[in-house]
């Protein structure tokens, strides 16, 4: 209610806006299987039909999202990257370079290693051994 300019009391209607048609809730897979843990986690008499009145859904919603995670629908359902999908080939041999590389810098590592051991025998008037590759012991 309101006054109006007369001192008139005059009521006021509120702006009601209906909805030509009734949108349906639309639940993701994320949220499907959310619900069904919650569901599944239930223990207590009347704690299921007050998780389905909390989420505003039916019973039979759950028989169908059971059926399509027991077929496996729902995991289909998640967001897939986009675009071309890799070839497993280029995958293989990126990984094959990036561990060759990784062994090279180890070999490199080694070798000065084994340089500066030469080296400091040397000094001290010894010789190191080196394995003969013809030798097979």
């Amino acid at each position: 209610m309101s006054e109006n300019a007369n001192g008139q009391v005059k009521e006021v209607m509120p702006n009601i806006e209906v909805v030509a048609k009734a949108k349906r809730k639309r639940f993701s897979a994320a949220e499907k299987l959310r619900i069904l843990r919650e569901v599944e986690a239930c223990r207590g008499s009347g704690e299921i039909g007050a998780l389905l009145r909390r989420e505003g859904i039916y019973s039979s919603y759950l028989t169908t999202w059971r059926q399509q995670r027991e077929l496996g629908e729902l995991d289909g359902l998640a967001p897939q990257k986009r675009g071309p999908k890799p070839d497993p080939q280029s995958l293989e041999l990126a990984k094959l370079r990036r561990e060759n590389a990784r062994l090279q810098e180890r070999l490199r590592q080694a070798e000065i290693i084994i340089s500066v051991q030469k080296k400091v025998a040397q000094m001290f008037g010894e010789t190191l051994e080196t394995p003969n590759q013809d030798d097979p012991s």
